[in-house]
């Protein structure tokens, strides 16, 4: 067996203090980082109404993004949802170091890795293998991906769960609980209990690869022979508790689409093929994919197909949730305040007693969101949609609007719809949503 060495990483924190320690460092780089002068912009963008643009040294913010690559887990995981941040709130030197947390996190150290591989394979494992790159090919919050072939011509992507970070989920949210009860991270009023729990539950089920196996193989099913897609044959010979085996996927995250090298028909093209995938999630699959990081599509471009990985978030949707969706749009497009709101009561988004002022500020969110149901193209790369949602948002959250929590599956549905918007304004790409949710409606 020929093989890939590369050097030791260090190993993840796994006691609560310690995590505990590394996410406070982390949040105090952030606050550096912003400064006096990032903090008067942000004040005085509350007080105009403007997007503030967040001054980030590229020293602050590296050493933010390193100290929850060194992490893991949960709360790496919180960092690559604000590295997808769409309103350009980031500089753009701070926004590229951020994506880093996309599609990385250190490696485990050597050592750690090897026995790994022998309690999950066996002392003689590498017999197995024509080819093992000991050098991950990916490093994300819950694992790293190895490459392999077998020594029956399999070419493999080998998931291999960090040691220590299941145990740490527990702990990691009850550290972010800490911080959204009492550094005003969560409105008040608001219990964030059962979403911390909801959050608890998805990220324990991240880290059951054999969860994570079955979704996959039920996902490929629903799929099947669809020409523009590829999602990867699980080998369960080789699957454990802890290592993944799939098919090896080749391409490129699909949000290098936006540089020179694609077309802008290509861009587009990506992104519908995206948006009409989520819209199948929600409507004809009954299960979503909802973790929206970008380094979980790749594009090949010899072929033009979207590579699908990662099912650790693959979650169902009960039949009554797409209904209320499905009641939810077509209020939106009947411009029928009374239905928006029955809609919005349904699915959680407000309190059945919700008082008249915030019924207001509500739907006209939910207005300004229905922007891109307009019929025909919609043009996200030159809408400023993001940056008006996201002023109106954080009025809103300081002004204690969202104090009430929706079921948790429609938070995570909401961060897979966010996500694909997010990529589609990346890619400055032309979709026609309206003319996908048409056969639904």
């Amino acid at each position: 067996m020929t093989a890939d060495m590369t050097r030791d990483g260090r190993s993840v924190p796994s006691r609560r203090l310690s995590r505990l320690w590394h996410l406070g460092r982390a949040t105090t780089d952030l606050a550096a980082g912003v400064g006096v002068r990032g903090m008067l912009e942000l004040a005085r963008s509350r007080r105009t109404g403007e997007v503030a643009r967040i001054q980030l040294s590229p020293g602050a913010t590296q050493r933010f993004t390193d100290r929850l690559a060194r992490m893991r887990g949960a709360v790496m995981k919180m960092g690559q949802l604000m590295s997808m941040d769409g309103t350009d709130v980031f500089t753009p030197e701070a926004a590229a170091i951020m994506a880093q947390l996309r599609d990385r996190a250190e490696p485990m150290p050597m050592s750690q890795l090897t026995k790994l591989l022998e309690r999950e394979w066996g002392r003689d494992w590498n017999k197995r293998f024509s080819r093992f790159e000991f050098k991950p090919v990916a490093a994300a919050s819950i694992g790293q991906v190895h490459r392999a072939e077998t020594k029956d011509g399999r070419r493999l992507a080998l998931k291999i769960q960090f040691p220590g970070v299941r145990e740490s989920i527990d702990s990691d949210i009850d550290n972010l609980g800490f911080f959204a009860r009492n550094l005003g991270f969560a409105p008040k009023g608001m219990d964030v209990g059962p979403l911390l729990e909801e959050a608890r539950a998805q990220l324990h089920q991240e880290a059951d690869y054999k969860a994570e196996a079955a979704s996959l193989m039920r996902y490929r099913a629903l799929v099947g022979n669809d020409p523009d897609f590829f999602v990867p044959a699980v080998h369960e010979d080789l699957s454990t508790d802890r290592i993944l085996a799939m098919d090896f996927a080749d391409g490129v995250s699909i949000d290098h689409l936006a540089e020179s090298d694609y077309s802008r028909a290509e861009r587009d093209r990506a992104a519908g093929l995206l948006v009409r995938l989520m819209l199948r999630e929600l409507f004809d699959f009954g299960l979503a994919q909802t973790d929206p990081n970008f380094g979980n599509y790749l594009y090949d471009a010899a072929s033009g197909r979207i590579m699908l990985l990662d099912f650790g978030a693959a979650l169902p949707v009960p039949r009554e949730i797409s209904e209320q969706y499905r009641a939810l749009a077509l209020a939106a497009l009947a411009e029928d305040d009374a239905g928006l709101k029955d809609a919005c009561i349904a699915l959680g988004y407000m309190a059945p007693d919700v008082d008249a002022a915030t019924v207001r500020v509500l739907l006209e969110m939910i207005r300004l969101s229905s922007e891109v149901l307009r019929p025909g193209l919609y043009d996200f790369g030159t809408s400023d949609l993001f940056e008006r949602i996201y002023v109106k948002g954080r009025d809103m959250f300081m002004d204690e609007a969202f104090n009430h929590l929706p079921e948790p599956i429609t938070i995570f549905l909401q961060r897979k719809f966010a996500g694909m918007f997010m990529l589609c304004r990346r890619l400055r790409a032309r979709v026609d949503l309206r003319g996908m949710l048409d056969p639904y409606l």
